[in-house]
C-alpha cells in the first residue's frame, strides 16, 4: 500500500485592524488579543492530538505576520522550526489598502476591476492560487513522507481564499463563488488527505469555533 500524508490548512488567526482595511499583502498587521488566544488554542489542538498519538512532523506557513503569529505557539509546544512558504500567501488584490469596498465599488474609476467575477478580474486569478497552494501541499507532503514515512502530518497556515478555491478544486467544485459563501473561519482546519493520486479527500473542522463567533468581519483576511 502506498503511503499516505494529511496536510492541514490552517487559516490564520483574528487580526487586529480598527480601521478595517482590506490588508491583503500590506506588512504590519499582526493578531489582536482574541487573535493570539486562537492561535493558541490551535497550539493546543494539534499538541494534545499529538498526546493521543497524531503527531504533526512539519510545520509552515505563509511569511504575512499574522500567519507567523498564528503558528508561533504551535511551533513552540511542539518544538519544530516553522518553514516560511511563500506558495500560500494571501491572494493579490487591487482593493488593498482600502476601507470600505464597498463605497469605493461606486466609483467609476473601480468598475474595470469588476467585468469577470469568474476569473476574478479585481485580482490574482482563482486558478493560479490553486495551482500555487497545491505545489506547496506536494512539496511539504513529499518531504514530510520522505522524512517521516505513512501517516506523516503537516500543518501549514495560510488565509481564507487560498484556502477556500484548493478546497473548491479538490472538491471539483467550481472555483467562482460567493464569499459570504466560504466553510473557512478564523484558524479553522482544512485538512487535505493526500494519497498516491495526490489529493484524494478533504476534511473540515473548527477548533476555534467558540473563540470565532466573538471575532469581528473583518476584510483582509
Amino acid at each position: 500500500m502506498a503511503d499516505t500524508a494529511t496536510v492541514h490548512l490552517v487559516r490564520h488567526g483574528e487580526v487586529h485592524n480598527p480601521q478595517k482595511v482590506l490588508y491583503g499583502r500590506i506588512p504590519g498587521y499582526g493578531l489582536s488579543e482574541l487573535g493570539k488566544q486562537m492561535a493558541q488554542g490551535i497550539a493546543d489542538y494539534f499538541g494534545d492530538r499529538a498526546e493521543r498519538g497524531r503527531p504533526v512532523h512539519l510545520l509552515a506557513a505563509s511569511p504575512l505576520q499574522r500567519a507567523q503569529e498564528t503558528i508561533a505557539p504551535l511551533a513552540q509546544r511542539l518544538g519544530l522550526p516553522v518553514l516560511t512558504e511563500n506558495r500560500v500567501l494571501e491572494a493579490e488584490n487591487a482593493f488593498e489598502g482600502l476601507s470600505n469596498v464597498k463605497r469605493h465599488l461606486r466609483t467609476p474609476k473601480y468598475w474595470p476591476l469588476l467585468v469577470n467575477p469568474f476569473r476574478p478580474s479585481w485580482g490574482e486569478p482563482y486558478k493560479q492560487q490553486v495551482e500555487r497552494v497545491l505545489q506547496a501541499v506536494k512539496d511539504l507532503s513529499d518531504r514530510a513522507l520522505a522524512e517521516h514515512g505513512d501517516g506523516a502530518e503537516v500543518v501549514v497556515v495560510s488565509h481564507q481564499l487560498p484556502i477556500w478555491v484548493t478546497r473548491l478544486w479538490a472538491e471539483q467544485r467550481p472555483l467562482w463563488h460567493d464569499p459570504r459563501q466560504r466553510e473557512c473561519t478564523l484558524t479553522s482546519v482544512t485538512s487535505l488527505h493526500i494519497g498516491p493520486a495526490g489529493v484524494e479527500s478533504v476534511s473540515y473542522s473548527e477548533p476555534n469555533k467558540e473563540l470565532s463567533k466573538q471575532a469581528l468581519a473583518l476584510p483582509g483576511a
